[in-house]
């Protein structure tokens, strides 16, 4: 056995003649333990953040979504259909208008959107599973509307009113001021078949309606859409989807990912995720200056064998390589119980969802491997840089 090692074991391991260097290397032990599992704990939660907020998004949002480089709206002709058509790797794809919209109910107003969907919506897009009351929308009920749980709020409307209608009002286009108000809105009566509920932000955003009913309310063409919203077979081949359809459809369109549409939000959680990181590792970087006054205070307790085994032959690197080792093999004591609870303790949220924010929905976690070899990776690395502080310490004058 290396003899480094074996030092540096049997220094961990046996019990010090002074009991003062026995409880700091407990503390310091049990701090780089307690660091371990708050480290992966809250990367954990934060990955289960992530996911479940991502979840949103992938109910909400399309895996593509293709815009207008210019103006508002586009027109789905033959042409453009058969490229899309053609395209490979596209399971569906669905018809969108989209416009900010004035509400209007029982005296009660609101400033919203109107998302005018095909019948291919739901194929896209899961929004329809999200409906609590009521249901999605029917071809036989053309004039119907599936409003957010924030308008419903906000306007007092439930579903199958029929006493009060949804009134709905967009500008009319055109330059200059309007001379009279009641000329200057297009407006529909719509009827609120179904109440859904994602997200507060989106609940208090958009009401949708038939395509064909939005169509009615901008005064647009048959065949005059705003987006074109799709649903990939395989997400890995997704980007050479885009970059066909770029070379397709040439540079009158925006191609965006569902990523690309929520980028600030991607842009938070990243940030959110490595400032946690950046703060525990901090606080762990303090719980290893206890790493460090044990290892410096078993140095000064041995410092009787230290002069031993130098006068056997020992060099100053091979008695600092001792201390650095004591001090790794602490850390990955420390290390392995840490995360052995922490992983434990992540399994069982995952599992019997032992802690809830509210009655019906656990603290989300996620365990992955890359949060596992963080963890790892930093604690080693910190371990090996606060040894190598407290062996430091030692020179020859200190065992001649």
């Amino acid at each position: 056995m290396n003899f480094s090692l074996y030092i540096a074991k049997r220094y961990l391991f046996s019990k010090s003649s002074n009991n003062t260097i026995n409880i700091i290397t407990i503390i310091a032990a049990i701090g780089v333990v307690i660091g371990t599992l708050a480290l992966f704990i809250v990367l954990s939660g934060f990955s289960g953040l992530r996911a479940f907020s991502v979840g949103f998004l992938n109910t909400s949002d399309p895996d593509v979504k293709i815009t207008p480089v210019k103006g508002k709206s586009f027109l789905f002709n033959s042409e453009l259909q058969e490229k899309i058509d053609h395209q490979q790797g596209i399971a569906s794809y669905s018809k969108v208008i989209e416009e900010r919209a004035f509400f209007e109910f029982n005296k009660k107003t609101h400033i919203a959107y109107i998302k005018g969907v095909d019948s291919n919506y739901t194929k896209v897009n899961k929004i329809d599973s999200t409906v609590y009351v009521g249901t999605w929308l029917d071809k036989n009920i053309p004039n119907g509307a599936v409003i957010g749980n924030g308008i419903s709020n906000i306007l007092t409307v439930g579903v199958f009113y029929f006493s009060e209608p949804l009134k709905i009002y967009v500008p009319k286009p055109g330059k200059g001021y309007a001379i009279n108000p009641n000329n200057a809105f297009n407006q529909i009566e719509a009827q609120p078949i179904g109440i859904f509920a994602l997200t507060d932000e989106i609940d208090k955003k958009y009401t949708f309606i038939t395509l064909e009913l939005a169509q009615i309310l901008l005064n647009y063409q048959t065949e005059q859409i705003s987006a074109i919203e799709f649903k990939v077979k395989d997400i890995d081949d997704r980007a050479t989807i885009i970059s066909e359809l770029k070379n397709k459809l040439g540079a009158d369109f925006n191609i965006e990912t569902r990523e690309q549409l929520n980028a600030v939000f991607y842009k938070m959680l990243n940030t959110e995720n490595l400032a946690s990181y950046l703060i525990f590792t901090l606080i762990l970087i303090i719980a290893l200056f206890n790493v460090i006054g044990a290892i410096i205070m078993m140095i000064l307790d041995k410092k009787d064998n230290l002069k031993t085994l130098y006068n056997l032959g020992a060099t100053i690197k091979d008695i600092k390589r001792v201390f650095i080792l004591q001090g790794f093999l602490l850390s990955l004591f420390g290390l392995i119980i840490g995360l052995s609870i922490g992983v434990i303790l992540v399994l069982l949220q995952k599992k019997f969802q032992l802690f809830m924010i509210t009655q019906h929905l656990a603290y989300p976690v996620e365990f992955t491997f890359y949060n596992l070899f963080s963890v790892i990776i930093t604690i080693l690395v910190l371990g090996f840089i606060a040894s190598k502080i407290a062996s430091s310490r030692i020179s020859k004058k200190l065992v001649e």
